[in-house]
């Protein structure tokens, strides 16, 4: 059989059956596969959003941008230098010559390790059993267990598609043919924050309207506020502003906002949030039951759906999207399918998060904001990048380490970070959140490199331990 060629039908059902060949790919491990009758479908890329539309190549861009936006910045630190031109396509093809060869081998590769792997769209068509709609024709498979890893997709608003102008959202915009002079960018979270940090560093002139009163709220009250104010150094941005009408013209899109200000760009890229890829499944057939407001597949602690043996992760029953929590959801079910007298819960705590703008956001556990919703007595300690020697090195200003502990036992509940490489210097608050690590003990039982971008954490952990052992001022 050639990698390309799909596996040949079947009658007798599968042990397992996995639909969404991105993060539902880890549940096939060696361990499951092994004696065992297995199959994945995904009508493709193989992959998923991560792999073929999001966070790979994302973060590839990311550090193209990140070169250009050093190079800009290189006269500060007493060295002249300028940027002669930016090859839109041959940073483009960089990133995806290397991705689309990776996810074309992604069925081969399940087939060698033993996996039937279908490039199909797949329908439930019963209890446990699935219409694989292939191009030669239907047909129909069945499974002692069923995986739903779909995934999400991107919503345009409905003054956006009624609108019928051509837009761009994270699925197209990384493959454009050229870079467009002006972007509009439709969106304040995660996706619109990166594909504007991208964009604006290789020279476009980014606007920005959101409908939150801040960029990236997620990150908290103090973060989100710093963080907007330098976007707006950057970019045209309007917070707390939505979108009445949208209207392609000769001289570009044009956008009426919601307090009459007329907005132009050559593109418009939607970055409005995603939806799980429950339209199409059959779930109703399964009896697989569905959040009618949110379009999530409802999910117990174990990860077990409505139908008996039937379950579901990442982006199509999780409120969190993110790929290393997805791949966490995939451990866990397989481990659940193949321990069923010892099931283990999905993770819901000391989940991380990352924007990978400049600078990136990283955030876990409990805001200060969160912790005082939830009646927590806790206390919150931030300290500058600017108090290091690293900071004086980098020339920081904005930088910034919060840590969020409990009051009295300094228990540490949360961190957000501001901060080149916070995606990194975020991992050691992990841990101490996820083991309910005191702030003393985070900062005192390890030996912190100096002089290092870490100082900030250990600063900002034992500021919080200070603050922690004061008492509540009634």
């Amino acid at each position: 059989m050639s990698p390309s060629s799909p596996p040949p039908p079947v009658t007798a059902p599968y042990d397992v059956l996995v639909i969404g060949a991105g993060s539902g790919r880890m549940v096939l491990n060696e361990a499951m596969v092994s004696g065992r009758h297995t199959a994945i479908v995904d009508s493709g890329p193989y992959g998923g959003t991560c792999l073929n539309r999001g966070c790979i190549p994302s973060k590839m861009f990311v550090h193209a941008a990140d070169v250009a936006a050093t190079i800009r910045d290189a006269a500060r630190f007493g060295i002249d230098a300028h940027i002669d031109g930016v090859r839109w396509p041959d940073i483009r093809d960089r990133v995806f010559g290397r991705i689309d060869s990776y996810a074309a081998s992604g069925p081969g590769g399940a087939r060698d390790a033993g996996i039937a792997a279908y490039e199909c769209r797949a329908e439930f068509v019963g209890e446990r059993r699935v219409r694989l709609h292939l191009p030669t024709g239907g047909i129909e498979v069945s499974a002692d267990h069923i995986v739903i890893a779909a995934g999400a997709h991107p919503v345009i608003p409905d003054v956006v598609r009624q609108s019928g102008v051509r837009v761009d959202t994270s699925d197209t915009i990384m493959r454009i043919e050229e870079l467009p002079k002006r972007l509009l960018v439709l969106g304040g979270g995660v996706i619109g924050i990166e594909m504007a940090s991208i964009f604006g560093a290789l020279g476009c002139a980014i606007t920005l309207v959101t409908q939150g009163p801040v960029l990236a709220r997620r990150a908290g009250e103090d973060v989100a506020r710093r963080f907007t104010a330098i976007a707006r150094e950057r970019w045209d941005v309007h917070t707390g502003a939505s979108v009445t009408t949208v209207e392609q013209r000769s001289d570009g899109i044009h956008l009426r906002l919601s307090d009459g200000t007329p907005l132009v760009g050559d593109r418009l890229l939607v970055a409005a949030g995603r939806r799980p890829n429950t339209a199409g499944l059959g779930l109703e057939s399964a009896g697989v039951a569905v959040d009618a407001e949110s379009g999530r597949v409802l999910v117990d602690d174990y990860g077990r759906t409505s139908a008996e043996r039937v379950w579901a992760l990442g982006d199509i029953s999780s409120e969190i999207e993110l790929k290393h929590l997805a791949n966490s959801q995939a451990r866990t079910i397989r481990h659940n399918i193949l321990h069923p007298d010892a099931l283990e819960p999905l993770r819901t705590k000391a989940i991380p998060a990352a924007i990978f703008s400049d600078p990136q956001i990283a955030l876990v556990g409990l805001t200060p904001e969160a912790a005082r919703a939830e009646g927590r007595d806790a206390v919150a300690a931030t300290r500058p990048l600017s108090d290091t020697a690293y900071g004086w090195a980098l020339e920081d200003t904005t930088s910034v380490c919060t840590v969020v502990a409990e009051r009295g036992s300094g228990v540490v509940l949360g961190a957000q970070i501001m901060a080149p490489f916070a995606s990194s210097l975020i991992q050691p608050l992990v841990d101490a959140v996820t083991r309910g690590l005191t702030a003393m003990d985070a900062a005192a039982t390890p030996l912190w490199i100096h002089p290092a971008a870490m100082e900030l954490v250990e600063n900002a952990l034992l500021d919080a331990a200070r603050l922690a052992r004061r008492p509540t001022v009634r």
